[in-house]
């Protein structure tokens, strides 16, 4: 089965047609996934700004990374599964698009790059989390982001924009 034969499947199923067809399921999911794009886009904002030190730069990177982070990857919950809702009611047409590729590229690299962050910066942050300073790997890692979920919020925007009819 190809691709495209299982996007069509989960249109088709009965999932993809309620959410497609009922009054108020899409609108919701909708919804919900823009809140939980908010939260995790719009907190990572505060963070990729504090670790290039252009933001909150007298407090520490723990500091700020600490509290947010519950919030972040709630919101991130809430997206994926709000997005994955999404997809299944109009797989079929959403599939044929280049921009919806290249938002999952962006995203899977977003995710190596916070990965390798975490890896190779964020279990130490208490190391150098207080430095006027910051390493030059954070300040890629944290401009990296920046670029990348800017690249995803774009591309996110412009499915329906650019959806065959």
């Amino acid at each position: 089965m190809s691709l495209i034969e299982f996007a069509q499947l989960l249109n088709d199923s009965e999932l993809g047609t309620a959410l497609r067809e009922s009054v108020y399921a899409f609108p919701i999911v909708e919804g919900l996934h823009l809140i939980g794009l908010s939260l995790s886009v719009g907190l990572i904002l505060f963070v990729d700004l504090r670790l290039l030190g252009w933001f909150l730069v007298d407090v520490s990177v723990e500091d700020v990374m600490r509290p947010l982070r519950p919030w972040l990857l709630g919101g991130f919950a809430v997206t994926i599964v709000t997005g994955i809702l999404l997809f299944v009611a109009a797989a079929a047409k959403i599939m044929l698009l280049p921009v919806f590729i290249f938002k999952l590229l962006f995203i899977v690299l977003a995710g190596i790059n916070a990965w390798w962050f975490e890896y190779r910066w964020g279990r130490r942050v208490d190391e150098w989390g207080d430095q006027s300073g910051l390493p030059q790997g954070v300040r890629i890692a944290g401009f990296t982001s920046l670029a990348l979920w800017s690249l995803v919020v774009i591309a996110g925007r412009l499915i329906p924009y650019l959806s065959y009819e």
